[in-house]
């Protein structure tokens, strides 16, 4: 596999083909957890990283490295938070997406989701290579080759000032964040929960889900994933933003009864909800449900019903 496509659930076309699938077939709820759930993630700090550097959405000019099912769901959320589409540089192991690839008549049909990001993101690219797309970006957003050194200090110093680094490989990231924060950046993240600003899906399904169980939601929406990342962003920013801090972690468990009523009342507000339900009592029904289940878990663990937690991980 190239340096910057990863197989599975980030790069997959197939994995997107099939949930897309599902999603016309199945009278349930289903989403792609590493697309969707990402993104929500990803946007939530993302929000809160440009309020920090004091940069309008508007005016970001946004690089992503990787164009797997991640980076494009990525993109597509932030364009509809307010980042322009012809600020957004994407790329694969093969180039820029843009509209003067010459593999577009394949993707069209092999790939359509990619096809549509070198339609869409074509602006700001067609000068650059793979070697200068980072040149002069606020933003630095990586989902591929969980190997350091995929994106090198290099690559950070020609960015701009108060640089945003997000580098979301697992397990390990594209850059180590001493290494990006040497070269500049102001603010990075990565998926990894032993650093500060994980950046994860696991902040992100249990609320998402939990919101569209309670409403019984025919489906989850990017609305209803834009809610929860602007709950997600509204948590931190109440505790007090800092460039270690962009993001709630896993232990601040009320987070999610939060980001479950915010995904609930906007399917109810979409009109996809089979059970309408008020936005306390999606708060309050959440609350006592997940306290509930952590509670279960703690007392199993104490009895020894179940094994301990590992050190350093968090219920």
């Amino acid at each position: 596999m190239s340096r910057w496509d990863k197989p599975g659930g980030y790069c997959d076309p197939t994995v997107l083909r099939h949930t897309r699938t599902l999603k016309q077939r199945d009278e349930h709820t289903c989403w792609h957890d590493d697309q969707q759930g990402t993104a929500t993630v990803e946007v939530a700090g993302f929000l809160n990283a440009a309020k920090l550097v004091g940069k309008e959405l508007d005016q970001m000019q946004v690089t992503m490295i990787g164009a797997g099912a991640a980076n494009i769901r990525i993109a597509s959320i932030l364009t509809k938070v307010g980042v322009k589409p012809r600020n957004i540089i994407m790329c694969d192991s093969k180039g820029i997406l843009n509209e003067e690839r010459d593999d577009l008549g394949r993707l069209k049909s092999s790939n359509p989701e990619k096809y549509r990001a070198c339609m869409e993101y074509s602006g700001a690219s067609r000068e650059c290579t793979l070697k200068s797309c980072s040149r002069g970006s606020d933003a630095l957003l990586c989902a591929s080759r969980p190997v350091p050194g995929t994106v090198t200090k290099e690559r950070i110093k020609e960015m701009a000032d108060h640089a945003i680094v997000f580098a979301a490989a697992n397990p390990e990231p594209e850059i180590w964040p001493w290494d990006a924060k040497e070269a500049g950046a102001y603010v990075v993240a990565t998926g990894r929960s032993d650093f500060p600003n994980q950046i994860n899906n696991s902040l992100g399904f249990p609320g998402i889900f939990r919101g569209a169980l309670d409403v019984m939601a025919t489906t989850i929406t990017d609305d209803m994933c834009i809610a929860a990342a602007r709950e997600l962003a509204k948590v931190a920013e109440d505790n007090g933003l800092t460039p270690d801090y962009i993001i709630p972690n896993m232990e601040e468990w009320e987070v999610f009864p939060r980001e479950a009523a915010a995904v609930g009342e906007q399917a109810v507000r979409e009109g996809i909800a089979r059970v309408k339900r008020s936005r306390s009592e999606l708060l309050e029904m959440a609350y006592l449900k997940i306290k509930r289940a952590r509670d279960e878990t703690m007392l199993k663990m104490e009895r020894g019903t179940i094994p301990k937690a590992p050190k350093g991980t968090s219920l």
